[in-house]
């Protein structure tokens, strides 16, 4: 069994241009973010202020003070308490809040971004990776500019204010406690870093374990008939043993760095002790400043480590940072150009023209032209060669041959999933990169071998070719296409909720509920991608039936299996090789007694044997 590779590796350094672009995403909503900021220094000057009042409590009782004189002190003591508790609660509020725009924000301009993105981008990137760019990496940025950002200023401005009070009282007894800062920090960010890769690596091999089970329960019958028990568990405690040992490394780093700090802790607060001890005996400060100088002592180590913690998170998160922002950099390289945008402006500015699409070209699809057209996944090989085809309004174009040799392709040309290497594709005698790509994508209507039903009713997923559809319109789209009987016969017709992916019906059932919602759309163009080659026989009758109407008066190009659905075609090209290796009608064809033909007879006899022995 193989693994994916670790792609989480930790930044040796922070990436400040790439974080500052990340953290546009933030100044989006300066109506949190600044109120975020505030309270963050407010609440970093009351909890440095604490020590304070403290000391001021202790010279009083030092001094001889009476129980009045403490009154003041503990009206700022609870004053101080309730501001606290406010800013506290703003201080979540806002930060909660900001983390879940930020999310929506990041996950929005991605799929925006991905909806927007050609076909080639896709295959080229797993479903995986692009559902973990929209999951885990945005949830993981917007954490960190919220939560993160917080809590770096909290301890930022914590850290400055303390410093600044111990210097207002004593700078002498402030330079030696701050003389413990420097060791504090450095080993702050050392360990943090080395526990979250620890950390990083216990999470890869606990990932590696659970799919070492799913494999091993799915997959018992395999192994248990190849005789791999052996190996299967040599492999599982080698795994095991990586875990393991990242364990152990993470509680090793633990286990010194707390300690460490501890250490340092107590030699600051020690420090301190002796120093202003020294100083309280000779006159210089009073007991109440000493106070306040240990605890501020010993409260230096939680914001330096949160602030270390957080710079560690942020360079482990820098790769999904990348990943995210070269997603949303990624511009598509199928788009309208400038001068098909400038005349959608000109339309938008003159008004509507019923006979002119939104480009200002005439709406209607009379003449699909492709001239020497040629087109390559990649640089080394081509799958169409000089392809040339004329097709006219209301004429049906057959596509037949062996697989890979560019019946799809051709489809998917058509439709501007993708663009000609070279040649061009014309619509009306207009190479159709002039035209608006929203606009001739709306012209299509495509009905695939595998169509995609959503988890809803036959209604709503009817009417997704057109939302804007009546009831009585989705109605006469699936009666048109012999899909009306069936529905009706549903528990609840129309408003039968067919599962996810169309779990409750039948593959034919499936494809009948896709042909209605791909012509409620009213296409000009009409493309059937191997439709029926995965129903029954009854179906097929029915698609066909329908195709006839649903065809009449538009341009259609059929990709056949099943080569009796295709008998009534204008044109049938059998490709071969990204070539048309022959052209005309079912009985031209027939004729000819060359590739066609034989495919025809094969596929007669196959199906003739196929009922003989049903009947037999």
């Amino acid at each position: 069994m193989t693994h994916p590779p670790d792609n989480e590796a930790i930044a040796t350094k922070i990436d400040i241009d790439l974080w500052k672009r990340i953290f546009r995403f933030a100044l989006n909503h300066k109506r949190l973010l600044y109120p975020l900021m505030a309270s963050a220094f407010v609440l970093s000057l009351i909890d440095a202020a604490y020590p304070i009042v403290t000391m001021k409590a202790i010279d009083i009782v030092q001094g001889g003070g009476v129980a009045k004189d403490l009154i003041p002190v503990a009206a700022w003591y609870l004053g101080l308490s309730l501001t606290l508790a406010t800013l506290v609660y703003v201080f979540i509020r806002c930060a909660g809040s900001i983390s879940h725009h930020i999310a929506f924000d990041i996950k929005r301009d991605c799929f925006k971004r991905l909806q927007e993105l050609e076909f080639s981008f896709y295959d080229k990137q797993p479903t995986g990776w692009l559902i973990s760019r929209l999951t885990a990496d945005c949830d993981r940025l917007s954490r960190i500019l919220a939560w993160g950002f917080l809590d770096v200023l909290w301890g930022s401005f914590f850290v400055a204010a303390m410093s600044i009070m111990m210097f207002i009282y004593h700078w002498k007894l402030a330079l030696v406690v701050l003389a413990t800062l420097p060791p504090l920090i450095v080993l702050s960010i050392y360990f943090q870093k080395k526990m979250l890769v620890a950390s990083r690596q216990i999470r890869k091999h606990n990932a590696r374990i659970t799919a070492s089970y799913n494999e091993g329960i799915a997959g018992v019958k395999t192994t248990k008939t190849l005789g791999r028990e052996t190996e299967n568990l040599n492999e599982f405690e080698g795994m095991s043993t990586d875990m393991y040992s990242a364990s152990v490394r993470r509680a090793f780093f633990s286990a010194i760095y707390l300690p460490l700090v501890m250490l340092i802790g107590s030699l600051g607060s020690g420090l301190a002790l002796w120093y202003g001890g020294l100083n309280v005996l000779s006159g210089s400060i009073t007991l109440g400043i000493l106070v306040a100088f240990i605890s501020y002592a010993g409260n230096f180590f939680h914001p330096i480590n949160q602030v270390a913690q957080i710079l560690a998170e942020i360079q482990g998160a820098q790769a999904a940072g990348e990943r995210v922002m070269g997603l949303l950099s990624t511009e598509p390289k199928i788009k309208d150009s400038e001068e098909v945008l400038q005349k959608i402006a000109g339309r938008n500015d003159l008004g509507h023209d019923p006979l002119l699409a939104i480009d200002g070209h005439p709406k209607h699809i009379d003449e699909i032209q492709f001239a020497d057209v040629s087109f390559s996944y990649n640089e080394k090989e081509q799958v169409l060669k000089r392809f040339n085809l004329t097709v006219k309004r209301g004429q049906t174009i057959a596509l037949v041959g062996p697989s890979g040799g560019g019946k799809s392709t051709i489809v998917s040309l058509v439709s501007r999933f993708y663009e000609p290497t070279s040649g061009e594709i014309r619509f009306n005698g207009i190479d159709y990169r002039q035209r608006s790509l929203d606009w001739l994508q709306g012209q299509l209507g495509i009905v695939l071998q595998t169509p995609h039903l959503f988890n809803g009713s036959v209604i709503e997923n009817i009417r997704y070719g057109r939302l804007d559809a009546t009831d009585k319109e989705i109605r006469e789209a699936a009666t048109l296409v012999n899909a009306h009987d069936f529905i009706m016969k549903l528990e609840n017709g129309y408003d039968t909720v067919i599962g996810e992916g169309g779990a409750r019906l039948s593959t034919g059932e499936r494809q009948l509920i896709s042909f209605a919602r791909a012509l409620l759309a009213d296409p000009q163009i009409f493309v059937m991608d191997e439709a029926t080659s995965s129903i029954d026989t009854e179906t097929e009758k029915l698609i066909q039936d329908g195709m006839q109407r649903v065809f009449d008066g538009r341009i259609s190009f059929v990709i056949a299996h099943r080569l009796s659905t295709i008998r009534s075609a204008d044109q049938i090209l059998v490709i071969q090789k990204g070539e048309i290796e022959e052209q005309g009608t079912h009985e031209e064809l027939l004729a000819q007694r060359g590739h066609y033909y034989e495919l025809y007879v094969n596929q007669f006899r196959r199906e003739g044997e196929e009922q003989a022995l049903e009947a037999g």
